[in-house]
């Protein structure tokens, strides 16, 4: 099984750093200087919280006006990254990522397609979502993931929430994930024996402090405790 990659971008690093030294007192002004601004609530009208590197949103340049709603197209080059909000739903996509946000059947459940890349995301509860990779097809109730994908396998973590996981290539290979805090990260496999193909990982490539900031933009806390007293949004409960 080959493992994906590590992390390399040197501001996410420092951001990760500052956070986790303790820094939540002054984490605005740390994170304004990374990212351009603190995290919070999108105003009205407002998708996009920081692009960088190429990004394009239905092959267009996307910039910090750009709108994206159900049916857009979001690809970022190598070197390119963006955080944005969909409604109460917010993203982190990676460098090298395909992403498809479809356009429900109906007003209940989102579909999204996670071609190729990486993401991490936010869900609001009550409305259902399904993600699908290459190799899965994933049920999302009111969730944090962080997802991989290329042809050959899938990396799937449930931050937080519950997940239905099922591979796209073998219907007996599925499993349901009720995690607090990154319990059970899996892989999901294209290939392999029947019933067998979805099998433990580990932990990789996201962060909590990243979790907070893209639940921000839609006015939520991840449900695990930060220590940063001054931040009053509505904090999710899980059970």
């Amino acid at each position: 099984m080959r493992p994906f990659g590590q992390l390399e971008d040197p501001r996410r690093r420092i951001l990760i750093q500052a956070l986790a030294a303790g820094f939540f007192s002054s984490a605005g002004s740390a994170i304004a200087q990374i990212f351009g601004r603190s995290p919070s609530r999108l105003p009205p009208g407002q998708s996009v919280y920081r692009v960088s590197g190429g990004v394009t949103v239905n092959s267009q340049v996307a910039t910090l006006q750009t709108r994206i709603v159900p049916g857009d197209t979001v690809q970022t080059a190598p070197n390119g990254e963006i955080i944005f909000a969909v409604a109460e739903e917010a993203y982190l996509l990676r460098g090298g990522s395909h992403m498809v946000i479809e356009k429900p059947a109906s007003g209940l459940t989102t579909a999204l397609r996670l071609v190729t890349g990486k993401l991490l995301s936010v869900f609001g509860k009550g409305r259902p979502t399904r993600l699908v990779t290459a190799t899965s097809t994933i049920g999302i109730r009111g969730t944090g993931v962080y997802a991989e994908t290329d042809p050959e396998q899938t990396y799937f973590c449930t931050c937080y929430g519950v997940t239905d996981i099922v591979a796209n290539t073998d219907p007996a290979s599925r499993d349901t994930v009720a995690a607090k805090h990154h319990d059970r990260p899996l892989y999901i496999l294209a290939k392999g024996k029947e019933g067998a193909r979805i099998r433990p990982a580990p932990f990789i490539n996201h962060t909590d402090q990243e979790l907070m900031i893209i639940e921000a933009l839609v006015g939520r806390v991840p449900p695990f405790v930060f220590p940063m007293e001054d931040y009053n949004a509505p904090r999710r409960e899980y059970p």
